[in-house]
């Protein structure tokens, strides 16, 4: 439960940033379990919905968490609001444009787990260093968090000429938020597979899968590369996937690496780049979610949840650090 007497920053004392939710669905719902069971960093403040009757409302208030059933304007007009750090928008591409622009307006940090891209896109264990000043931070898609550490992984090793992801989903577990979002989807994470994996060319498929009992989240990564030392490449990919396992220990290989040479008397012909040859490699992964509050089977929601929380975890603690030395700044000049 939380203290509404405890102030909200991260420093030596170990107090906690305030954050807060938009969105009482399915993936805010299961953020706002997460960091009350998990994180030490975070403080959940705050839980925003605009169906009064949401199950993730009334689960938020029986935990003593703050809430609004009208948006962002219920939000801005609670007495917590000043408390709030860092806010994490879980509704759709759509209505973040009109959150973030309120939320800047009044110095609000924010996680966006839509596709809306405003600001950069994240991944962990990829780019986050770069980050962590960034008033806005983008965490891409369910299948961009899965699938690009891969990408960037085999791109370490040898330049990538293409890489297309398949990501396999339960149909149970997409929500209409997800539906809805479906052409922003494949288009910020074919964008993301390019900016943050390193590929010259991507491109993403999302795939609902209706089967009964629902299928765990799998996810393909097929990769064009120039020829390589396939160890190498091997030992980036595994070494890759035990940091993402870090905070999603749900996250696995679901097979070994698989190689194939491509043989320039028979290339691939990819559009955009033309006849390509060199090495195939083929990633096959399974996401099996933490089941905090959604079904284990929603992976695909798991690891947006938790790449999410790892983000703004580590956003605090870099804010914490870099006030507490600016804050240290003229007592040393002093003596």
């Amino acid at each position: 439960m939380t203290d509404p007497n405890r102030t909200h920053s991260v420093g030596d004392s170990g107090t906690r940033t305030g954050v807060a939710i938009i969105g009482s669905g399915n993936i805010g719902t299961d953020l706002m379990i997460k960091i009350l069971r998990t994180s030490k960093v975070l403080e959940m403040v705050a839980l925003v919905g605009i169906d009064p009757d949401s199950d993730g409302l009334a689960r938020a208030a029986r935990l003593g968490v703050a809430t609004t059933s009208d948006g962002i304007d219920g939000l801005v007009a609670m007495p917590e609001f000043s408390r709030i750090q860092i806010v994490f928008d879980a509704t759709s591409a759509g209505a973040h444009q009109k959150h973030n622009a309120i939320l800047a307006r009044h110095g609000k940090r924010v996680v966006d787990l839509t596709p809306a891209a405003i600001g950069p896109y994240t991944v962990p264990v990829v780019n986050m260093q770069e980050n962590l000043q960034a008033p806005n931070v983008n965490m891409v898609t369910c299948g961009g968090q899965a699938t690009i550490p891969v990408v960037a992984a085999i791109a370490s090793q040898v330049p990538v000429h293409y890489a297309e992801i398949v990501a396999s989903i339960s149909s149970r577990s997409a929500g209409p938020g997800t539906r809805a979002n479906i052409d922003e989807f494949t288009e910020t994470t074919s964008r993301a597979i390019e900016q943050l994996g390193g590929a010259r060319r991507g491109k993403a498929i999302i795939i609902l899968n209706p089967a009964e009992p629902p299928m765990l989240m799998r996810d393909t990564v097929l990769v064009l590369s120039a020829s390589g030392d396939r160890e190498k490449i091997r030992a980036a990919v595994e070494e890759m996937v035990a940091r993402v396992q870090a905070y999603v220990p749900g996250y696995r290989l679901k097979q070994s690496v698989q190689f194939e040479d491509i043989p320039s008397e028979s290339p691939q012909n990819i559009p955009g780049l033309g006849a390509v040859s060199g090495l195939k490699t083929s990633v096959f992964l399974q996401v099996e979610g933490a089941a905090h509050y959604l079904p284990a089977y929603a992976g695909n929601l798991d690891i947006m949840t938790s790449a999410a929380l790892a983000t703004a975890e580590q956003m605090a603690l870099y804010a914490a650090k870099t006030a507490s030395v600016q804050a240290e700044r003229p007592q040393r000049e002093e003596g």
